[in-house]
């Protein structure tokens, strides 16, 4: 199965377990038609029509082209086969290189997709034009494999415009020079800083070439979707939008998406809103108004009715349309989140960062309006205006469930600290000093009011 002197190769092979050794190695012979031919000899070369025969459902022929370029850029330090094909040696490399190399590693492979397998520099657009290939391609192979996790991306926003945002959001991480132009040094700063695109290379090249390391499940792009009405659903969530999201949520909210509330299930009603949202747990919430402007944030902790700033750290906004960007806490304050209804001194609606009046994202108890007053940046959160006036008209709202739900009234009753369930125990833990690590962690409960 292709043992070969390379020096090169071998290094490569070290960071695969034994057992997957020969996975890695099995790929040539199997994307090369199972191995030998009728005399018995295995062929010497990857053609670029082998690749597009293997990967033509899973990739566009642009990013196939773009892979093969990568592929045949490796220096496998052995002599090359006459043909012009990729040898043994260079695609086993190029697979160790994606699938378990470093920045460093990765940045040569990566210029060379982007500008050519001799070229030293690659424009800013280029690699643009790369990621946009790579996203989509990884968006084609969701479908096709059937990895969309009860998703149906017919009932869902504008995939080519969520594409092209996605690789906009990862290229802007980038740092090229004066000239506009990324060497590999610069593209090992921004491979390095951007795990994602690992991710992405690591999944098209495993559901592309079909490789199965036992150590390694499969990657997953998209998480799960338990409850959406898709019939009677037009949903302003896609998939690239989904893969940006899902890898900014904290670690640990990993309970399937359900939709809550819709415009266009529910219509435009705040009361009905707060009655589908409160105390469900952490939540998604999605907006776009008039203008176009797409925009939303993540709830950290159960929204729940009370003239007070809630949520924690873990909470942050973001925008989706004309740019994908999140927003995380800057520390200035700690209004993450407000929820209110039925008071007549203190603001109505639900809103995130900043200040009363000057809310990062504020949505109106009369529900048709809303303000994004970021003047000039939200001193929660450090966004900008999201939305396309500072007084905004709202189109659509959704708001997703995406974590735990709260408990339902009298399902932990049997489960409540001391500290709950004695007062006085808590009175007396406060008058010695003693510090109640974990009463900041628990949901607050419902009063019933």
């Amino acid at each position: 199965m292709g043992n070969t002197d390379s020096a090169v190769v071998q290094k490569r092979l070290a960071h695969f377990r034994p057992d997957e050794r020969s996975v890695i190695e099995g790929i040539f012979d199997r994307l090369h038609g199972s191995g030998a031919d009728a005399s018995g000899k295995t062929g010497t070369i990857l053609s670029l029509d082998m690749l597009k025969m293997t990967m033509r459902d899973v990739a566009s022929e642009s990013m196939i082209n773009r892979m093969f370029q990568g592929m045949h850029s490796v220096d496998p330090g052995v002599a090359l086969p006459p043909g012009g094909g990729v040898s043994r040696e260079q695609l086993v490399i190029f697979l160790a290189d994606i699938c378990r190399g470093t920045a460093e590693e990765r940045a040569p492979l990566v210029l060379a997709m982007a500008g050519g397998e001799t070229a030293a520099s690659a424009t800013a657009d280029q690699i643009r034009g790369f990621v946009e290939d790579l996203v989509s391609s990884a968006v084609q192979t969701l479908a096709y494999r059937g990895h969309l996790r009860a998703w149906r991306p017919d009932r869902m926003g504008d995939g080519p415009e969520g594409v092209k945002a996605l690789a906009e959001q990862l290229t802007s991480e980038m740092k090229p020079s004066d000239q506009n132009t990324c060497d590999v040094s610069c593209l090992e700063d921004w491979l390095f800083r951007i795990p994602t695109m690992a991710m992405f290379l690591e999944f098209l090249i495993g559901e592309g070439l079909g490789v199965r390391l036992p150590s390694h499940p499969p990657l997953t792009l998209l998480p799960q979707c338990q409850y959406a009405p898709w019939s009677a659903l037009s949903c302003l969530l896609s998939l690239p939008l989904l893969m940006f999201l899902s890898p900014h949520l904290p670690d640990g909210y990993i309970a399937p998406w359900r939709l809550l509330f819709s415009t266009s299930l529910h219509g435009e009603s705040f009361t009905r809103l707060v009655g589908n949202c409160k105390d469900r747990g952490p939540t998604v919430l999605l907006m776009k108004d008039t203008k176009g402007h797409v925009f939303g944030g993540f709830a950290s902790q159960s929204l729940e009715v009370k003239p007070q700033f809630q949520g924690d750290s873990r909470c942050f906004l973001f925008s989706v349309f004309p740019h994908m960007r999140v927003f995380t806490c800057t520390g200035y304050n700690n209004h993450y989140m407000y929820l209110n209804q039925g008071q007549q001194t203190m603001p109505n609606g639900l809103g995130m960062g900043g200040q009363h009046g000057y809310f990062g994202l504020w949505l109106d108890f009369d529900f048709g309006h809303g303000h994004s007053r970021a003047r000039p940046r939200c001193t929660t959160y450090g966004s900008p205006q999201l939305s396309g006036e500072e007084d905004f008209k709202l189109d659509t709202l959704e708001v997703w469930g995406v974590g735990k739900p709260a408990e339902e009234p009298g399902e932990g009753e049997n489960k409540k600290s001391i500290l709950v369930s004695d007062p006085e125990v808590q009175a007396m833990m406060e008058m010695t000093g003693k510090t109640m690590h974990s009463q900041g962690l628990r949901e607050p409960e419902d009063d019933g009011q």
